[in-house]
């Protein structure tokens, strides 16, 4: 087998997050494939265990640590250097020359690199390299510039100016970029429009059988309790945004409408302020739960509110995935492939969000329809098949629908 070079942000094991669902999968199927050298930071120390666990996918294995605060202090560099603060965030001596030392010695012909961080690392010299971008990253600092006072809106918004300089650029240098979603796509085509015809898309997809509602799951909440869920990240800002909002600004009329409401987050690493929202009546935070979907399976619904997002929300299809109504913001139903009004219920502000969920509390019905959604375009095997020609010839991914057919 070829030797091809997989590049990761983030050690891509276990599959409990989104950026880490999307490269375990994706590292799995290039695998049947390829004799894969896999290099990949480790930002947690629990994760360190799982070194053993990507061996039986990997010719040999990279990791190196990085500790967020240490990482956030050297890349204040870039201030001077006139770069995106990612970059040296990321930037690594050791990873840099192994990854050379490979494709120097003809180890690797062909090479992926998960997130445009990791394109700084990527040899130039390989037969075939390929970005998988996910997100255009960019847009979600600038998102988040307006959310925060100088002199923090300042840097975020330089950063999202930086950052897209730098996609624009590792897009037209590599011979494919790869996003979640057709609007992901959009975006970068018309940011690198040099790069347009080498900038495409292949969805996530979702283990159907593991997300399935036909089991029988404990039921995790108090008797008399109508779960509202939230699943995700808890140290992650958007994610944070949007419980908060959600908690503050919306479930107290969801709870005077429903008195035996309760808003439930899910999510590993909660900060202080996402704790502290347990204060309110009918918010619980359980932190880390070795199983979301008993969660899911008992809850009347599961909602989306971010306010601030990119690419696809895996918690949304997830949920869909359990046939569980799902009330989603227009950031978080951005790129899914889903019918607004049957597969999810699309909520704009605060008023009307509240509204859509008292509904889905007073009504007893399912939603099989997401489910066969899902069942239809969410599957890992088809959807990664789409990416196998970019290693050997200049393709793209085709389009994707925006909306499951009817």
């Amino acid at each position: 087998m070829e030797g091809l070079l997989f590049l990761a942000h983030r050690i891509p094991f276990p599959p409990n997050k989104g950026d880490k669902i999307r490269s375990f999968n994706l590292l799995r199927h290039l695998s049947t494939r390829y004799a894969i050298h896999l290099g990949a930071f480790v930002d947690d120390p629990d994760d360190w265990q799982y070194r053993d666990a990507l061996k039986p996918y990997c010719a040999s294995i990279k990791l190196l640590p990085l500790h967020p605060r240490r990482a956030k202090l050297a890349s204040l560099v870039g201030l001077l250097s006139g770069e995106a603060l990612t970059l040296p965030y990321y930037r690594n001596r050791e990873l840099a020359r192994w990854a050379d030392e490979l494709a120097a010695s003809g180890a690797v012909t062909r090479g992926l690199a998960f997130s445009s961080a990791m394109a700084q690392f990527m040899p130039k010299n390989l037969a075939r390299r390929v970005l998988d971008m996910v997100d255009v990253d960019s847009d979600k600092w600038t998102q988040y510039a307006p959310t925060q006072r100088w002199p923090l809106s300042w840097l975020y918004a330089r950063e999202g100016r930086k950052l897209a300089a730098w996609e624009a650029r590792v897009a037209r240098d590599f011979d494919a970029t790869l996003l979640v979603s057709n609007a992901e796509a959009a975006l970068l085509q018309q940011r690198a429009p040099a790069a347009q015809h080498k900038i495409g898309a292949f969805e996530n997809g979702v283990d159907a059988e593991y997300f399935s509602p036909a089991r029988d799951y404990p039921n995790p909440y108090p008797p008399g309790v109508q779960g509202v869920v939230f699943t995700g990240a808890m140290d992650y800002w958007p994610n944070i945004d949007a419980v908060s909002w959600f908690a503050e600004r919306i479930f107290p009329a969801v709870r005077a409408a429903v008195p035996g409401a309760q808003f439930t987050i899910v999510g590993s690493h909660p900060t202080e302020a996402v704790l502290e929202l347990a204060r309110q009546p009918g918010v619980v935070v359980t932190g880390s739960v070795p199983d979301v979907r008993p969660w899911l399976a008992h809850a009347a619904c599961a909602v989306a509110p971010l306010r601030i997002a990119r690419g696809v929300q895996n918690k949304v299809l997830e949920a869909m995935a359990m046939a569980r109504p799902v009330v989603a913001s227009a950031q978080a139903a951005e790129g899914i492939r889903a019918e607004a009004g049957r597969d999810f219920t699309l909520a704009l502000g605060e008023a009307e969000f509240a509204r859509a969920v008292v509904a889905r509390l007073q009504s007893v019905s399912t939603a099989a329809p997401a489910r066969d959604c899902i069942l239809a375009h969410y599957d890992w095997a088809r959807n990664l098949s789409t990416i196998d020609p970019l290693f050997e010839q200049a393709t793209v991914v085709p389009p994707i629908l925006e909306t499951c057919p009817a």
